[in-house]
This record gives structure tokens, C-alpha cells and sequence, in this order.
């Protein structure tokens, strides 16, 4: 009976392990480059002030919150202050986004629902490798991809209200020289790396630059060539 019970086990399918990651989850570093987008301060800038009026112009008579609630507008912004601009990359954990705010799990939650339900936000699910080479999972949930908008009902209210107010002529200045000198150090790099400083250090960014790279050596090696040519036709 045993023996009998021993072959029934041996030959049954082993119980598949459970992989800990959320459905339409991407693999991290292959899908933010078509996801996120280069920004500024001042667009940034445009769509916490655009929130603080949204939200001050859905709360009802003598309700304390409007429809995003306090904990989104604080979300928003330091969304505006963590935002690499420009790649566009913003990519907090939960755990980090509750240490700065000083928030619980469930506020934080709440908070980010709130914006991504009136086009404040978007998030891509991520996982990433959990580096464990047993029968253990392969692959773990890792911090979202979030990005900021400016849905076009908070557009329509920033108007009404008034836009967000000019820029000091000397952050201007600031700004054009900072730019100025963004391009000159851009116009100082290779092929390679200004593909890279360009689309970012990501799948799509790799693979243009390797594109970029082979057709130099390509062009190069033709120049070469012609040069060759010429030479050898002049000593003719």
C-alpha cells in the first residue's frame, strides 16, 4: 500500500511554484522607454498648480476634502521634485513615498488611485529578477513607473483661474544658461553617448546607439576606401 501510495506521488505533477508579481506587470528596464517623457519645471509646476485648483473647485460646501484629497496633492508634488526631467524617469516605492509624506500604506494608496482616476497620473507595474537560481520564484514586483499629466478638465480650470504666474527674469536667465550649457556638453559627446544622453539609458537607447556606432564605422570604412582610391589613381 505504501509502495503503492509512494508511486502515485512519484508520479504526480509537482505543484507549480507561484510567481509574486501583479498582473500586466512589465519587465523593468524594457518598457519605460516609450513611457516616459522628457519634461521641465515649469510643466510640472503647471500640473500641481492645475491639481490644487481642481481640487479646490470639486469640494463641496463644507467638505474637507475635493476629489483628489489632501494626500494626492502631496503626492503631486513631490512627484515634481523627485521627476528626473530630463528623461522623465520617476520611479518611487510605496515604502519611500509613505517615509517622505509621512503617510500610511493605505493613504498612500488612496492618494495615487485619486490621481490616476482624473488623469493626474499613470503607472506602469514592474518586476525585476529576484536573482534566485533554485526552484524558488524567478521574478519579484518592484517599485511602478509613474507619470505625470495634466488632464485636459484641470486645463480648462487652471484657465478659468488664472495660469501659473511668470518666472523671475533672472531664473530665466538661469534656465537659458543652463540649457545652453546642456547643449554644449551634448555637442561634446560621441554618437554612441549622445544617443544615450538623448533617448536614455534604456533598450531603445541602447539599440540606436549601437545602430549609430555601426553606421559610423560603415561611413568611415567608405572614406577610407575613396581615400585609398584616389591615391592610388593619382600615383597612376
Amino acid at each position: 500500500m505504501f509502495e503503492q501510495i509512494g508511486t502515485v506521488l512519484a508520479g504526480a505533477p509537482a505543484e507549480r511554484e507561484r510567481t509574486p508579481v501583479r498582473r500586466q506587470s512589465r519587465a523593468r528596464g524594457r518598457c519605460e522607454g516609450v513611457f516616459w517623457r522628457r519634461t521641465n519645471r515649469q510643466d510640472v509646476r503647471t500640473i500641481v498648480l492645475a491639481a490644487r485648483r481642481y481640487e479646490l473647485a470639486g469640494r463641496l460646501p463644507g467638505a474637507r476634502n475635493g476629489p483628489l484629497g489632501g494626500v494626492a496633492i502631496e503626492l503631486l508634488e513631490l512627484f515634481a521634485n523627485l521627476v528626473d526631467f530630463r528623461t522623465g524617469r520617476l520611479e518611487p516605492s510605496i515604502d519611500t513615498l509613505m517615509l517622505k509624506l509621512r503617510r500610511s500604506r493605505d493613504a498612500i494608496v488612496r492618494g495615487l488611485k485619486n490621481l490616476r482616476a482624473h488623469g493626474f497620473l499613470d503607472w506602469l507595474r514592474r518586476y525585476q529578477p529576484t536573482g534566485n537560481e533554485g526552484r524558488g520564484p524567478q521574478v519579484q514586483q518592484t517599485s511602478n513607473a509613474y507619470r505625470m499629466s495634466l488632464p485636459d478638465r484641470a486645463r480648462q480650470i487652471l484657465g478659468r483661474w488664472g495660469v501659473a504666474p511668470p518666472l523671475p527674469d533672472d531664473h530665466v536667465q538661469a534656465e537659458a544658461e543652463r540649457a545652453a550649457g546642456i547643449e554644449a556638453h551634448r555637442a561634446s559627446l560621441d554618437i554612441v553617448s549622445r544617443t544615450l544622453f538623448d533617448v536614455g539609458d534604456n533598450p531603445l537607447g541602447q539599440a540606436l546607439a549601437r545602430l549609430g556606432k555601426a553606421i559610423n564605422l560603415r561611413e568611415s570604412a567608405r572614406q577610407t576606401e575613396s581615400l585609398s582610391g584616389f591615391i592610388n589613381n593619382r600615383e597612376e
